[in-house]
C-alpha cells in the first residue's frame, strides 16, 4: 500500500530547496501506532508541509525493510532495534537511528499446559524473524534457562521464524505452541486461549526497552535536513497526541490494523496490549546495544563497532524547540 502526503521546511541552501520524495516505511504492529496514526491522520503530512512528497510503504518484519532501505527503496523506516543494528553493521554507517518510537509490546504467548520454561522443551515456539529482536530475546533467554537452540528449528526448542500474520493460524492449526511477538499478535493469540509466560517487560530494567525506532539513510538525511527535522517534528507531535487520549488512539491504531490484517482486538484485548507500551520518542540507546550484545551472543546477530549507530541531534532540536527535554545519546 502507498499513501501520499506532502512535506516541508525546506532550506535554500540544500537540496531541500526542490521538490523532495521521502519514502517511509513502517508496519502494521500496535508498536509502530505513531507511525500508524501519523500517517493516517495527516499528522506527518502536515509537519511536512507542501514541498515534497511523502510516499508509505508497509513491512511485515524487519529482514524486507532492511532489504528496502539497503537497496535504496526507502529513505526511512520505523524498525526494531536489532534489525537496525544489523543494517547499521552491513552498511557501515549508512543508515542512522535517528529518534525512538515505542517501548514494551512483546511477550512469550504460550498454549495451556505450559506452565513454566521446563515445559517448553520440545515445544514449537514462532516469532518474526531470525535475527530480529523478539528471535534475539526468546533465543537470550532460553539460552538463560538452560536449553540450547539452532537457527535451523533444531535444539530443545524448536524456533519457527514466521510472518507475524500467519502466528494465529499456525496456532489454532497446532503447528506451534506459542510465540514471542510483539502486540497485536500476543494479545490475538490470548484471545484464542494462549496465556502469558513472559512479558519481555520484566527482563529489562525498570521494564523499558526499545521496541520500534525510525532509521533513515544517513545519505538522504545529509541532502535532506529539513525534510528529516520534519518528520520528527511530525512524530513528536503524534506521540504527544497518542499519549494524551491513548484510549482513543488504541481505538484507531487497533482499527487500521484490522483493516490491513483482517482482524482486529476486541476491548479487553485491546487495552491489555495497549497497557504494556510505552510511546516515546526516546530510542533507549542503550537497550539496543544490549540486544545487539545479546544477539551476537546467540549467534544471530554479527559483532561490530556501534558507533555512531544514533544521530539524535536534530531530534533534541525539535524537543527543545516543542520545550521539551532533550534524550540521552
Amino acid at each position: 500500500m502507498v499513501l501520499a502526503a506532502t512535506l516541508a521546511g525546506c532550506s535554500t541552501d540544500s537540496e531541500d530547496a526542490g521538490p523532495v520524495e521521502l519514502r517511509l516505511g513502517y508496519f502494521p504492529n500496535l508498536t509502530h501506532a505513531t507511525a500508524i496514526l501519523g500517517v493516517e491522520d495527516g499528522s506527518f503530512q502536515q509537519a511536512l508541509g507542501s514541498s515534497a512528497t511523502l510516499k508509505a510503504a508497509r513491512f511485515t518484519s524487519g529482514p524486507p525493510a532492511v532489504t528496502a532501505i539497503l537497496s535504496d527503496a526507502v529513505d526511512a523506516v520505523f524498525i526494531g532495534s536489532t534489525p537496525a543494528v544489523n543494517a547499521f553493521l552491513k552498511t557501515k554507517g549508512n543508515v542512522t537511528i535517528i529518534a525512538g518510537a515505542t517501548s514494551g509490546g512483546a511477550q512469550l504467548v504460550v498454549r495451556p499446559g505450559i506452565e513454566t520454561v521446563a515445559d517448553l522443551k520440545g515445544k514449537s515456539i514462532a516469532d518474526p524473524a531470525l535475527g530480529g529482536a523478539p528471535d534475539i530475546a526468546l533465543r537470550y533467554w532460553l539460552r538463560q534457562n538452560g536449553f540450547q537452540t539452532g537457527t535451523a528449528g533444531d535444539g530443545d526448542v524448536h524456533i519457527v521464524p514466521q510472518d507475524n500474520a500467519q502466528t494465529a493460524a499456525a496456532y489454532a492449526a497446532g503447528a506451534i505452541d506459542g510465540a514471542w511477538v510483539p502486540q497485536p499478535y500476543a494479545a490475538l493469540l490470548v484471545s484464542k486461549g494462549a496465556h502469558v509466560l513472559v512479558n519481555e517487560r520484566t527482563l529489562w530494567p525498570d521494564g523499558q526497552f526499545n521496541t520500534t525506532n525510525l532509521l533513515v539513510r544517513s545519505a538522504f538525511m545529509k541532502a535532506h535536513p529539513e525534510a528529516v527535522a520534519a518528520l520528527l517534528r511530525g512524530l513528536v507531535k503524534e506521540t504527544a497526541a497518542v499519549n494524551a487520549d491513548p484510549e482513543q488512539a488504541g481505538r484507531r491504531a487497533n482499527d487500521a490494523i484490522g483493516k490491513i490484517n483482517g482482524a482486529r482486538l476486541g476491548a479487553a484485548d485491546l487495552a491489555a496490549a495497549w497497557s504494556d507500551m510505552t510511546f516515546t520518542v526516546d530510542p533507549l540507546l542503550g537497550t539496543i546495544k544490549e540486544y545487539a550484545r545479546r544477539g551476537a551472543e546467540v549467534g544471530v546477530l554479527p559483532t561490530g563497532d556501534l558507533g555512531g549507530l544514533a544521530d539524535l541531534g536534530p531530534l533534541n532540536t525539535v524537543l527543545r524547540a516543542e520545550g521539551q527535554s532533550a534524550v540521552a545519546g
